[in-house]
């Protein structure tokens, strides 16, 4: 006897959509670039969107003065990163693709909305009126949340877990993110943000990291960061990785690129094609596993040329490609965003659905960020749907401690919106005598997604306070950094 099939209601239905590159000639400032322009490196690098007079020749009418004011207003009042987009990234704002009926807005008030809208805008080019008006930062909000520069061990070198560092190879990126995590060194100074600096020249400090690799055989993974590897001359990262792979404890290396998806024509240019085949052959024959790691917050930003650049990444032998997003209000914040981005990184551009770290606490970032409540409830709504092995861990970076899975605290006080967690390890700043274990850490929601009782908390503890409580922490993060600079020095 056949089965009969059955239609199950689930709160999610998977389809597979097509990708598709929308189309650049929409915006008037770019109506006459060929297909060969566009797949350039160069070319995206020298036309990205630097400033408001740039985003005014691109966009002609399509916006209204009202956003350009809004804009400029952030920039002087709120921004911790100065504005660098690059075309690619443009490109996936209000298309064709993403506009809901498929045809393009009007010019004028309509494309101006959907422009607000925008999932890629609202982190990529940040407006004052994203910004809460009631807690624009956290009180606890600090330049350095993670305390990175705390644990360097060396000028960029970030030793925070047993056998794993990060390496901070440059402060600059080809595109900058609003909500960037190490805004206090990678960027442009901006109005509210003056940034820190890294004192040593580059090729001693690249050469300091590999000296304390070699002495310190306990460490196996290094992740290549910056800023952005996709910023570093091809021939200079390679020069270095060829020196880091001659390390024999080292069996991970991990390059940090959110360019993969915002420049896929960097990684596309053949010099550095046939420069990963190089360094991964290597890689391989040594039994160590290299791998991209990227940066994707919405399923829109994934197109063809996206997925070109991660398959020819994988053809020219990486191990894998590997997504890192952060979890955003107005970004990623639904179980449907998220698993329509999972599976559009999965489904065309092999690429592997990795973690969503909650934002982190710093300045001016609390209408971004989400409650551990709500991530956890994330969390449980995508399981099931994906293999496992491509169902992203949502994880918040726990200051001092490091990456803990949401579902991982110790306790949770949802009023006030404290969370306490706890480690098993000891970093580079801990003494023998620190018993870690029975240690507490702590991370704050967004006071404004708490109930009324908790909000009303926070204001009489803290409202008085709040602004020296952040110049404080802001004069800690800079003098800690000085400190760690001259120590090394």
């Amino acid at each position: 006897m056949a089965r009969m099939s059955v239609e199950i209601e689930q709160p999610y239905v998977y389809q597979h959509r097509e990708l598709v590159e929308p189309d650049w000639t929409r915006f008037p400032g770019w109506r006459d670039v060929t297909a060969e322009q566009w797949e350039d490196v160069q070319w995206q690098r020298v036309n990205c969107v630097k400033n408001l007079r740039q985003l005014r020749a691109l966009m002609g009418d399509l916006l209204t003065e009202e956003f350009y004011e809004d804009l400029e207003k952030d920039q002087q009042l709120r921004a911790t990163m100065s504005m660098l987009v690059p075309p690619q990234m443009m490109n996936t704002m209000v298309s064709e693709v993403t506009w809901a009926d498929g045809r393009m807005p009007a010019a004028g008030e309509e494309f101006t909305r959907a422009f607000y809208a925008d999932p890629v805008r609202r982190y990529m080019l940040p407006v004052f009126s994203d910004r809460r008006t009631d807690w624009a930062s956290h009180p606890y909000a600090t330049r350095d949340s993670l305390h990175e520069h705390d644990m360097w061990v060396a000028e960029g070198l970030t030793h925070r877990y047993p056998t794993k560092v990060l390496a901070e190879m440059l402060p600059t990126c080809p595109q900058y993110c609003g909500h960037c995590t190490r805004m206090d060194l990678v960027g442009n100074s901006t109005p509210q943000v003056t940034k820190l600096k890294l004192a040593g020249k580059p090729v001693d400090r690249h050469t300091a990291i590999l000296d304390y690799l070699r002495a310190n055989p306990g460490v196996r993974d290094v992740v290549v960061s910056g800023g952005d590897v996709a910023n570093m001359p091809w021939k200079n990262l390679e020069a270095w990785l060829e020196r880091l792979l001659e390390i024999e404890s080292i069996r991970d290396v991990r390059l940090a690129t959110k360019a993969l998806m915002g420049m896929p024509q960097h990684w596309l240019a053949p010099d550095t094609v046939e420069g990963v085949a190089r360094i991964s052959k290597k890689a391989r024959e040594r039994g160590v596993g290299l791998a991209i790691h990227t940066h994707v917050n919405a399923a829109q930003s994934v197109t063809p040329l996206v997925a070109r650049a991660s398959r020819t990444m994988l053809d020219a032998g990486l191990r894998d490609v590997r997504n890192q997003g952060v979890l955003m209000r107005g970004v990623n914040d639904t179980t449907k965003q998220l698993l329509d981005l999972c599976f559009a990184l999965a489904d065309d551009a092999m690429i592997t659905p990795y973690y969503f770290y909650m934002c982190d606490m710093i300045p001016f970032s609390e209408h971004w960020r989400v409650s551990l409540a709500h991530a956890q409830h994330l969390q449980h709504s995508m399981l099931g749907y994906l293999p496992g092995f491509s169902t992203p861990r949502i994880v918040c970076d726990v200051p001092f401690v490091g990456k803990r899975w949401v579902h991982q605290v110790d306790t949770y006080d949802t009023e006030r919106g404290i969370s306490y967690w706890s480690k098993n390890y000891r970093t580079s700043i801990e003494g023998e005598d620190v018993d870690v274990t029975s240690a507490e850490y702590v991370y704050y929601d967004p006071i404004d997604t708490l109930p009324a009782s908790g909000q009303e908390w926070w204001r009489q503890h803290t409202v008085e306070t709040a602004e020296a409580d952040e110049a404080a922490a802001v004069e800690q993060a800079a003098a800690s950094r000085r400190a760690s600079v001259d120590q090394l020095a």
